[in-house]
């Protein structure tokens, strides 16, 4: 049963992410032509991320910060970040950034819907037990991915942002994965990127 649901879930993640580039097709263009204007740089962002089986692969997104913005400071944005652009401010409100992770779904490197991939260094954190979360394909969303959607804001508020997010912010979201892990099936799957789609809205 498992494997069948695992096929399924291939079989849906291929089909909606080919329909999403093709509807979207026109986004991805007028926003590689406003970032290109807006700032020098490439128009996509690649990173590093740990994905199933603890396999690496780069993940897509729209750039949306400065030039080598991970060169002048930490792998995670806090608040009003100054390596954010005016345009890439506006990408991440209405999470227009995340889009060209359809591609990584198209791939076979992500899922529409999983445990948010992380970048090696925090995942070399993890206990055994979290590890279970690499055990599926990383999404686009995820329940973690609802309760967090401001989690620069949150991490702006705090003296010290990497170590927040270590400590508490990381380990509920690994928490809300494992739940994940246990409840995933196509239906709730869907439940999860109606909801992200009503709170990008």
């Amino acid at each position: 049963m498992k494997k069948t649901n695992q096929f399924i879930k291939r079989i849906f993640d291929i089909i909606m992410s080919l329909i999403g580039i093709i509807i979207l097709s026109p986004i991805f263009i007028i926003v590689s032509i406003i970032i290109s204007i807006g700032s020098s740089g490439n128009i996509l962002f690649l990173q590093k991320r740990v994905g199933r089986d603890e396999k690496e692969f780069n993940i897509y997104k729209f750039r949306t910060m400065i030039n080598d913005a991970e060169k002048l400071g930490k792998q995670i944005t806090v608040g009003d970040d100054s390596r954010i652009t005016k345009v890439g401010s506006i990408l991440r409100k209405f999470k227009i950034d995340e889009l060209p992770q359809l591609f990584n779904v198209l791939n076979g490197d992500m899922s529409l819907v999983g445990p948010r991939p992380e970048v090696p260094k925090y995942v070399a954190l993890y206990t055994e037990k979290q590890k279970e979360v690499l055990s599926i394909r990383p999404g686009i969303t995820d329940m973690a991915s609802l309760r967090y959607k401001d989690e620069n804001a949150i991490l702006g508020k705090v003296d010290n942002p990497e170590e927040y997010y270590i400590n508490v912010i990381m380990q509920d979201k690994l928490s809300l994965n494992l739940e994940y892990i246990e409840k995933s099936n196509i239906i709730f799957d869907i439940s999860l990127i109606l909801k992200t789609i009503i709170k990008c809205i």
